[in-house]
Parts: structure tokens; C-alpha cells; sequence
């Protein structure tokens, strides 16, 4: 009988630093190039606010900081809005400074985020949601320029023949009712 060897034990490979910290890296540039999804990486997708608005309209660059700042990504066309808001068969009578889409809906003017989210929770059948002209104290037309003015204004839900009803109400960014 041959002698038997005795058994070693193989101790599990332990990653070291290096090869966590590559690893994470690769993760990082591959999410950085927009090739992993934000599901793959664990985080929600932010919707996409797609606006046309003037080069030259601070007020419609305020309301983008402050989508942005409520979980929006942006990317705005400076070209005016006049022939999106035709495309997309809005009633010049519910126009506004900048004509935005996100997720199939139509969003005119100074909507704050907050009616934004709601529309995209609830899913309503509509064209989407305006807040027609530029009330003084709505998201973006709210800077110190104004003086602490506050205009009450309805966020309007306008259906695809473009009539409209009531979403909700503001005073200044305050919902109310």
C-alpha cells in the first residue's frame, strides 16, 4: 500500500484592495459611458425633461434648475418654443415662455415638479399639464428680481383635443386647496 498524503485545505482567495478598487472603477466609467443602466446600478432612472425655449430666457433656465434639482435630468433646445408647442398640438391660449416633453406628455410653462411627478405617478390620458404665461412666483419666475411677489395660478391638466381643467392650485410655490 502506498503512503497516503495528507489533505491540505485551500483557504478562499480573498479579493484584495486593489482588485475591489479596479473593479469599482469599471463599474464607475461604464456607468459614466451610459453603458449600465441606473436599474443595473441599483438607482431610479431620472426622467428625461426635454425643453425648447429661447437662448436668451433666464427665467425658463431657472425653471430647469429647479426640475433639476426635484430628479430631473434636462436637455433643453435653444430655438424658441413656438413651433414645438404647434407640433404637439398645444392651444396657443395655454402657451407659455418654453414647451417641455417628459415620457409622452406635453409640459408648458412654469409646472412645478411636484405636479411633474404627480402626472407621471398617476398616468391620466391627456396631452399633459401648462400653466399658461408666466405667473410671477411660479418655479423659475420666483427670483429676488420679483420682490417677494406670489401670483395664485392653476396648474392645468389639458386633455388630447386640447381642453383643460383644473390639476391644481398654486400661490407662489405653495399648492393650495
Amino acid at each position: 500500500m502506498k503512503p497516503t498524503r495528507p489533505l491540505t485545505t485551500i483557504a478562499p482567495i480573498q479579493p484584495s484592495r486593489r482588485r475591489w478598487f479596479a473593479a469599482a472603477s469599471s463599474l464607475a466609467s461604464l456607468a459614466a459611458l451610459g453603458l449600465l443602466s441606473p436599474a443595473a446600478l441599483g438607482q431610479r432612472r431620472q426622467p428625461l425633461v426635454e425643453v425648447w425655449k429661447s437662448p436668451t430666457c433666464g427665467c425658463c433656465n431657472d425653471w430647469i434648475t429647479h426640475l433639476q434639482k426635484n430628479g430631473f435630468a434636462t436637455k433643453a433646445y435653444d430655438e424658441g418654443n413656438t413651433a414645438k408647442r404647434r407640433a404637439v398640438g398645444l392651444p396657443v391660449a395655454l402657451g407659455s415662455c418654453h414647451t417641455a416633453t417628459v415620457e409622452g406628455y406635453v409640459i408648458e410653462g412654469h409646472v412645478p415638479a411636484a405636479e411633474i411627478q404627480r402626472l407621471l405617478k398617476e398616468r391620466p390620458k391627456a396631452l399633459g399639464l401648462s400653466v399658461p404665461q408666466m405667473p410671477i412666483g411660479s418655479p423659475g419666475m420666483d427670483g429676488p428680481e420679483y420682490g417677494g411677489q406670489k401670483d395664485t395660478y392653476d396648474v392645468l391638466l389639458v386633455d388630447n383635443v386640447g381642453k383643460s381643467i383644473p390639476y391644481a392650485r398654486y400661490h407662489g410655490g405653495q399648492r393650495i386647496g
